[in-house]
């Protein structure tokens, strides 16, 4: 199994009539996530500041968002979302954080290198779009689109706290099958498994497929 790399992911939001928008990045057809919409983020470096993994990861947020796309973002205003563990076949492995920050009002500024392209877009039109992205991005986007707007999603935190994600990949006819905790299948890594979705589902040539029970 290859060894995990902290990293940290943040998500920038802004107030758009009554909802809201955020800011998705377009990556380079070479290294890591190549030609896929992300977030601005990256590695946490030995050098982030803090005391703990999540203090460090807070810094590296502040930090890949002045790196990728020249923003300054209050390290303060910082919420952690979510923390994603890859599952074991995953190449590259990136233990991530996700954070929400208020949009502070600069002007997005990209290197047109490693990223290509940006854009403000809400998150239900960014899961309609078809945009290529890897399954984190696409269940956060699922989030914030059943939120709605920044503070509903700022509430939806403060009642459920950091979600965390520990992936357990599977097969099943062919597709994989990226399960996670609460799924039926979940501890015996079985999708065929009735009961609770809490899945992803990867098909070639197909949109991601995300499930999730309700309650």
């Amino acid at each position: 199994m290859p060894a995990a790399r902290p990293a940290a992911t943040v998500i920038v939001a802004r107030d758009r009539d009554d909802s809201f928008e955020v800011l998705l990045l377009k990556r380079s057809e070479v290294g890591a996530f190549a030609g896929l919409w992300v977030f601005p983020g990256g590695r946490v470096d030995d050098t982030d500041a803090g005391d703990d993994e999540l203090a460090r990861a807070a810094s590296a947020a502040v930090r890949e968002a002045h790196e990728e796309v020249s923003l300054d973002i209050d390290a303060t205003q910082l919420i952690a979302l979510s923390h994603w563990t890859p599952p074991a076949i995953a190449a590259k492995r990136y233990t991530t954080w996700f954070f929400v920050v208020p949009w502070s009002g600069g002007e997005v500024r990209i290197d047109e290198h490693e990223i290509v392209d940006s854009r403000w877009i809400s998150p239900g039109d960014a899961i309609s779009a078809g945009l290529a992205m890897a399954p984190p991005t696409h269940v956060t986007l699922v989030d914030l689109a059943n939120a709605g707007s920044f503070e509903r999603l700022r509430g939806l935190i403060a009642r459920r706290g950091i979600e965390r994600f520990v992936t357990v990949a599977a097969e099943h006819d062919g597709d994989v099958v990226l399960l996670w905790e609460l799924d039926a299948g979940y501890d015996t890594a079985d999708p065929t498994l009735p009961g609770r979705r809490h899945r992803m589902t990867l098909r070639e040539g197909l949109p991601l497929n995300f499930e999730r029970s309700e309650g």
